[in-house]
């Protein structure tokens, strides 16, 4: 167990523009660029994309793997079905919400030594579910000791 009477919190927001849903971006390295900034040698950091439409997640970040998860997100979400949601909105986005809600908005990563504890072909990853291009906002909060 580690003891610290140096507990840091470290917040910093980062933008990043998204096609039209599905689409998918490595954030891996924005990630680690905030964690050395922030100073945190051990703890964790936690990302987490605003917006209802949006979710992040962790995956191999290579073309067959990004295919393979934007069929299977299309499979468990069709955008061709009906949806509720439209009833209130009628916007045509009603599978964006549940595939972004069946992913999740946010995850946490150890740190150690400065770096994120990830598997060697691990990357985090973006995603846009919306049926337009967005601008996704993402919260990135480092807690641990210096």
């Amino acid at each position: 167990m580690a003891r610290s009477n140096n507990i840091c919190i470290y917040f910093q927001g980062i933008e990043i523009v998204m096609e039209k849903g599905i689409d998918i971006k490595d954030i891996t390295l924005l990630i680690e660029e905030i964690i050395k900034k922030s100073g945190i040698k051990n703890g964790i950091v936690h990302i987490t994309s605003i917006g209802s439409t949006g979710s992040v997640t962790t995956i191999e970040y290579e073309p067959g793997v990004i295919k393979d998860l934007k069929d299977i997100i299309n499979e468990i979400a069709p955008p061709d079905r009906y949806y509720e949601h439209e009833k209130a909105w009628h916007d045509g986005n009603g599978h964006s919400h549940v595939q972004a809600a069946i992913i999740g908005p946010s995850i946490s990563v150890s740190i150690r030594n400065y770096e994120m504890v990830l598997g060697t072909w691990q990357q985090i990853v973006i995603i846009n579910h919306d049926i337009k291009q967005r601008t996704r906002k993402i919260t990135v909060t480092v807690v641990g000791n210096t």
